[in-house]
């Protein structure tokens, strides 16, 4: 068996493993990189995936989010036919990330077109990876696992999804491969979720021994605030912000974070912490989102189904107005205090958050919430590292709002959170890659392991490597 790392090796996005056998080849996650100019070049680089796309006989997602689903409509252009397996809110999910991911694409390139016709000059415009009639196409290889339930794509090949408590419909991967000799049990974690975090049921343990090992470690070398932390800095940035007369915006990831922040905005009204609100929401795609979360219930911890029957019998306590007009959006930059806006993307690259931080980022009255990571390159990093003038449409934009970073609601596991999962193994696995995290976070953790758990085999993957086992 032959494992390569195509991607989120020594870095946090661009999720892609091949596994090979003697009879079966397929994917895990097939994302896309994200953060800048370095992650664009990337994804160029990955125009033809470093291996033969027509011979992937299936790809099993973990979950629906373009770090690990943003490359799946480029391998269907490049001859892709196979099955794509993924729970059915992920697919939900992937029929409007995908598509936004393509319309994103189309877009820039018109931009860049024009952007050269200005200046004089032809040619040097980057096409899109796909498009949106392309991304609409693949759209059509997703077949549908239920959790708990054993699929077999290939002879060989059984595969189980377990809940991973990341955002809807995320998974953990038990796979068992077997043909001549002892079956070999694989597990890849996707991303995990922390337990006890509101919106999504926890984390499913993980079985009680495996060949194969591969784990995420976005956070594997710190630890989350307290969750009374974050809601005292909510709270903090709430009332500054109202006392002021500013606006206070928050970049948000549409899927699983909007959903989140909601939840605890709601929550800390009906707890009286805060006073009622009125909340808007600036995002197609969040607004989505949030409905194809309200359309699977089973799948939300039961918190949060009270609390949903709770803003049903208390209409007046918390008024959310989804926006989806882009003459709405607008009015929006015209609101000089006391509006609370969350808006995509959550690292502050694209989307109608980038127009809100122009109009507000100069305004020493405004907050700026940062609610989740923020890749290296991106704008969202910049302004959490103390940046004092950011570009935004390539326009310089002071930085005087005041900047509030709320640790403790990211939608990955934690160190310690880590640790407690692979703690679930009886034995350690033979084999251990420690994954998706930028190289010291990577790093920390695979020692942790190491130290904390007494594994002996753990490594880091680089970029492209491959591994016998």
């Amino acid at each position: 068996m032959r494992i390569s790392f195509h991607g989120a090796a020594g870095e946090v996005t661009g999720s892609c493993t091949l596994i090979e056998t003697g009879d079966v080849r397929f994917l895990v996650d097939c994302g896309m990189f994200q953060g800048g100019r370095e992650a664009r070049s990337k994804n160029l680089h990955a125009l033809d995936f470093g291996f033969d796309v027509r011979g992937i006989d299936f790809v099993l997602l973990t979950h629906a989010h373009i770090d690990h689903s943003g490359l799946l409509p480029r391998l269907a252009v490049m001859g892709f036919r196979g099955p794509i397996y993924a729970t059915p809110a992920s697919i939900d999910l992937l029929e409007v990330l995908l598509l936004d991911s393509a319309h994103i694409q189309e877009k820039e390139s018109e931009w860049q077109l024009r952007h050269q016709h200005r200046r004089g000059k032809s040619g040097g415009v980057q096409p899109p990876l796909y498009t949106v009639i392309q991304a609409q196409s693949s759209l059509q290889l997703l077949k549908p696992a239920n959790y708990g339930e054993t699929i077999h794509p290939a002879e060989t090949v059984k595969v189980c999804f377990h809940d991973a408590g990341h955002i809807l419909g995320s998974s953990w991967l038990e796979v068992t491969i077997g043909g001549e000799g002892r079956p070999r049990k694989l597990v890849f974690s996707g991303d995990l979720g922390m337990r006890n975090r509101p919106v999504l049921r926890d984390p499913d343990p993980v079985i009680p021994e495996a060949d194969l090992l591969v784990i995420e470690s976005t956070y594997g070398d710190r630890l989350h605030r307290p969750m009374q932390e974050t809601e005292d800095e909510i709270v903090a940035a709430v009332g500054r912000t109202q006392a002021c007369h500013g606006n206070l915006i928050i970049p948000s990831f549409a899927v699983g974070r909007t959903q989140e922040i909601i939840y605890l905005l709601a929550d800390l009204v009906r707890r009286e912490r805060l006073p009622p609100l009125k909340i808007y929401v600036d995002s197609p795609m969040a607004n989505t989102a949030t409905r194809i979360t309200l359309a699977h219930p089973a799948l939300l911890d039961s918190e949060t189904n009270d609390l949903l029957a709770w803003l049903q019998t208390h209409p007046a306590k918390m008024k959310i107005e989804f926006v989806a007009d882009v003459e709405q959006s607008r009015a929006l930059n015209e609101v000089r205090s006391g509006a609370i806006i969350i808006s995509a993307s959550g690292m502050c690259e694209a989307g109608r958050i980038k127009y809100h931080l122009r109009e507000n980022l100069p305004r020493s009255e405004c907050s700026i919430l940062i609610a989740g990571f923020q890749a290296a390159g991106t704008l969202g990093r910049r302004i959490v590292d103390g940046a004092r003038l950011v570009h935004i449409f390539g326009e310089p934009v002071p930085v005087r709002a005041r900047i509030y970073t709320v640790g403790g609601l990211s939608a990955h596991a934690d160190k310690a959170e880590l640790l407690d999962w692979a703690r679930g193994f009886h034995t350690p696995p033979r084999h251990t890659y420690v994954v998706h995290g930028e190289s010291a976070a990577s790093s920390t953790f695979a020692q942790a392991l190491r130290d904390e758990l007494g594994w002996a085999n753990v490594n880091q993957p680089t970029m492209g490597e491959s591994v016998e086992l």
